[in-house]
């Protein structure tokens, strides 16, 4: 048996195509690594979001342990108040409404309403829907200043023979 020169480069063009394709086909467990890396990178992640969680949650009870404490709200509410807000409507001109409204805004307290200041002041006008200067008006100030102090009895002589003025 004789092989022409045709059929010898042909016979070794197939050797190398079943060599290349043996090569390829086999990786040499070059994708069994690529998995396992890739399982051990994710677990390693994990582990670290876990560790970031844990982390966050532990800052998070260290900072509720180290916060301040809402004052007491038989410190400035009626007396055997279970609340943590004042009453808003003894202020007079302050209706129901306005109270959810200042709760809702953040105002809680009579002490901060004594501290509103003028752009606040304008910024509550606004959004409760009062006329400019009604709060100075109504001494919504000095009425909440005279109930955070409990002084209950000045506050009704300066305040509840007046009337309403919206």
């Amino acid at each position: 048996m004789t092989f022409t020169p045709n059929e010898i480069a042909l016979l070794v063009i197939a050797l190398l195509i079943g060599l290349l394709l043996g090569l390829i086909l086999s990786g040499r467990g070059k994708y069994k690594r690529y998995w396992r890396d890739e399982q051990l990178a994710h677990a390693h992640a994990v582990k670290d979001r876990d560790a970031r969680l844990a982390d966050a949650r532990e800052r998070i009870a260290e900072l509720e342990r180290h916060s301040v404490p809402p004052r007491p709200a038989a410190m400035h509410g009626p007396a055997g108040s279970t609340h943590e807000r004042d009453d808003f409507s003894r202020i007079r001109g302050i209706t129901p409404q306005d109270e959810i409204a200042l709760n809702q805004a953040g105002y809680h307290r009579y002490d901060q309403i004594t501290a509103i200041g003028a752009e606040q002041e304008a910024a509550l006008e606004t959004q409760l829907g009062l006329r400019r200067g009604v709060i100075s008006r109504e001494e919504w100030r000095e009425q909440a200043r005279l109930l955070d102090a409990r002084q209950d009895q000045e506050h009704a002589r300066l305040y509840e023979h007046r009337t309403t003025q919206a």
